[in-house]
């Protein structure tokens, strides 16, 4: 019998899998009469066949079904205004898994794959890879440096060539010759896709990738004396990077969500990239200890790259500021353990200190956060995206607004026509959306931006 004959006979749709299975275990010692007449029996009357050695997972499969009832979709509170419907109709599907125990929806929000960029999901005993995101653990570095202001006009190719010089760009970049990191002491045999990219991992260790990743210099200014960072009221010059785990971490999600994926009931099926993974089973544990690892990774990477460049310009960092978004992490929330997913949202707990950036021409802030109930602790990553990659290449031209940036002393040694400003929210707006959720500590102006070129030559 097919799907077909097996529905018309009663078997719901999501028992049609275990049928078929059960035809086949059936078939060994009965007749395809005898098996179709108790297959329509257990079909009418699943109770009745719960404990058969042939029919009892397929009776048991059914009373199940009509038994279920979908969860109630959980409420999730929204910061800013003017954000996509279709960010808004990922959300209230990832609002609808049975697994999600709380959400929230920051300011910068827009359409991602399965959770939307700038959205916040708790679940319970499970863990979602796709709301993580691919680049796991991408995140925000800050370093302060003991060189003044003035000299990044005075020394501009200095400051030009440590950036060039102390990292690489684009997709698979790599350097000719490893970098050296503790992190890859670590274990990387925590599972397979981990083990297998461990080589990768350390070529591409100290670099930046593409998209919106970038490594500017800028000014830091800071209206008071702050003590955690334990900085005096002034301005500083500031190196800030953006990127991630690299092709690693991508690995990691796509390896780990086809899992979850395959592993999904049917009546789930449409929730596809939202495919959890039950942290009771080997699965989920493996795919933690690589996100995990993969965050490690991360940071390294950032390490690495700060490091390199501050070496090259002849500079000591003298204070710090770092923070993922793209991760996941176990916290306490009300009286439960929650796995809380911050795709493209930054960690806003009390006290926490971060890096919301603008664009390459408007400012990003180091914020500490105020701990938002409501938002599980979280905040914006940016200011979001309100235009595609593809309709930014259609209508704009790098090359015009480098020379516009320049013009207003903002100087990009390479970047993408995707990534001009024009493509990104009011970072003014955005902060000022969520001013319930972060406390301003100090601005940080772009000065010497390199981002992966998009093919055209830069002009300098």
């Amino acid at each position: 019998m097919n799907a077909t004959q097996l529905r018309k006979i009663g078997i719901p749709q999501h028992c049609v899998p275990q049928a078929i299975k059960t035809i086949q275990a059936a078939a060994r010692d009965r007749g395809t009469s005898e098996i179709k007449k108790n297959l329509k029996l257990v079909a009418e009357s699943p109770q009745l066949f719960v404990g058969d050695e042939t029919f009892g997972e397929l009776a048991r499969a059914i009373l199940d079904e009509r038994e279920f009832t979908p969860a109630e979709p959980i409420h999730y509170r929204t910061w800013g205004t003017g954000i996509d419907d279709g960010a808004h109709a990922q959300m209230r599907q990832a609002c609808s898994l049975p697994v999600a125990r709380g959400a929230a929806l920051m300011p910068d929000a827009h359409v991602g794959y399965g959770l939307p960029i700038g959205g916040v999901l708790a679940t319970e005993d499970a863990v979602i890879p796709y709301a993580v995101g691919v680049d796991i653990a991408c995140r925000m570095k800050l370093s302060v440096l003991d060189v003044p202001p003035a000299a990044m006009s005075e020394h501009f190719q200095e400051f030009r060539d440590s950036i060039e010089k102390g990292t690489r760009f684009g997709v698979g970049s790599t350097w000719k010759s490893r970098q050296s990191h503790d992190v890859m002491d670590r274990d990387w045999t925590v599972s397979r896709v981990t083990r297998e990219n461990k080589d990768k991992a350390w070529n591409q260790l100290g670099t930046s990738g593409s998209g919106n990743h970038f490594v500017e210099y800028g000014v830091l200014t800071l209206a008071q004396r702050d003590e955690e960072l334990g900085l005096d009221a002034g301005e500083y010059v500031a190196l800030l990077s953006h990127s991630g785990s690299r092709g690693p971490g991508a690995a990691v999600c796509s390896t780990y969500s086809a899992i979850a994926q395959r592993n999904l009931p049917s009546r789930y099926k449409d929730f596809g990239r939202l495919a959890w993974l039950d942290m009771k089973d080997q699965a989920g544990q493996e795919y933690w200890a690589a996100m995990n690892l993969m965050g490690e990774y991360a940071a390294a990477n950032h390490a690495v790259i700060h490091d390199n460049v501050s070496r090259l310009l002849g500079a000591q960092i003298i204070a710090g500021v770092e923070n993922h978004h793209n991760f996941a992490w176990k916290e306490r929330h009300g009286d439960k353990d929650l796995y809380v997913h911050r795709k493209g949202a930054t960690p806003a707990g009390k006290g926490v200190l971060g890096v919301i950036p603008g664009s390459m021409a408007d400012p990003a802030f180091v914020v500490r956060g105020k701990g938002g109930a409501n938002s599980f602790d979280s905040a914006s990553h940016g200011a979001g995206r309100r235009m595609s990659r593809t309709a930014a290449f259609s209508k704009y031209n790098f090359r015009a607004v480098q020379k516009d940036l320049a013009a207003k002393g903002v100087h990009v040694i390479s970047a993408g026509a995707d990534e001009v400003p024009f493509v990104y929210k009011n970072i003014l707006e955005v902060m000022a959306q969520q001013s319930d959720l972060v406390d301003v500590v100090a601005r940080f102006d772009p000065k010497i931006v390199k981002m992966c070129g998009d093919g055209s030559k830069a002009e300098d």
